[in-house]
């Protein structure tokens, strides 16, 4: 749950006396303000919404834990043991900023997330490609023998596997390696840096890093929103629907079998 303006309870009324106002339990203008305040002054996005990092950032339990990891339909404690605690944590946020607010669409956003990150555990691109590895995964790149001046050399193969594509400038600039795959659906691509930056407010151009330490998930879930796969995921469950959603995330069908796995086991505990 997260608490905005038109929130009001005994939570609003707590969070009132958090910051020193009157605890009337309706959150309104001056309430905002007052959260905007706090938000910039301690170094968050200053949007007037009381998320899981707000709530963390501030270090008190102004919300049960059991409430803060539940949206107003969806109950998100059925995925613990499942998907890391960390991850359970951000997802009210990312539900309500790029609705993925359903059981469907959320149960075929995590399995993405899931597989492309193996298990949540990568968010950053493995680009250390063996002499085989560059023939096999980017043979138009690599013909004849020019794999073995780049193999085991990632910075090299993201250059020009990269260059002049997706807004990155030519395999001399190297932002095919800077704005290389992070995060759990791997952002790629100075166009898309520059898009999620605009989206989040926070300049992660200057800072590509920023995606796989601070917006993993964030940084998947605008890219999940900004290529249409919300109404993609509402057309089923099938394993068609997987499918289809698979080739808009990779570009192609690798790993369908274990994508679906993570999608099944997901729907189940969310629906």
């Amino acid at each position: 749950m997260l608490l905005k303006k038109g929130s009001n309870g005994e939570e609003v009324s707590k969070l009132q006396r958090f910051l020193g106002i009157e605890d009337d339990g309706d959150f309104g203008l001056q309430t905002e303000i007052a959260v905007k305040k706090w938000q910039k002054d301690n170094g968050l996005l200053d949007d007037g919404v009381v998320g899981p990092k707000t709530l963390r950032k501030m270090g008190i339990s102004i919300i049960d834990e059991d409430i803060v990891i539940k949206s107003d339909s969806i109950d998100l404690t059925k995925l613990t043991g499942h998907i890391p605690d960390n991850v359970i944590i951000q997802i009210p946020e990312i539900m309500e900023k790029f609705h993925i607010n359903t059981p469907l669409r959320l149960a075929h956003f995590l399995a993405q997330c899931g597989h492309e990150s193996g298990g949540f555990k990568s968010v950053s691109e493995n680009l250390n490609y063996s002499v085989n590895g560059l023939k096999k995964t980017f043979p138009k790149y690599f013909p004849g023998n020019l794999a073995e001046s780049y193999a085991k050399q990632p910075e090299k193969i993201a250059s020009k596997v990269y260059g002049n594509r997706m807004g990155n400038g030519d395999e001399s600039t190297k932002e095919g390696y800077k704005f290389r795959g992070r995060g759990y659906i791997q952002l790629t691509g100075k166009q898309n840096y520059t898009s999620f930056s605009q989206s989040i407010g926070e300049d992660v151009v200057s800072n590509p890093d920023l995606v796989a330490t601070k917006y993993p998930l964030a940084s998947a879930a605008w890219f999940f929103s900004k290529n249409g796969l919300n109404s993609l995921a509402d057309k089923g469950h099938g394993d068609d629907v997987v499918t289809s959603v698979t080739k808009r995330v990779n570009g192609g069908t690798i790993g369908l079998a274990d994508r679906i796995k993570h999608f099944k086991e997901y729907y189940h505990l969310l629906t």
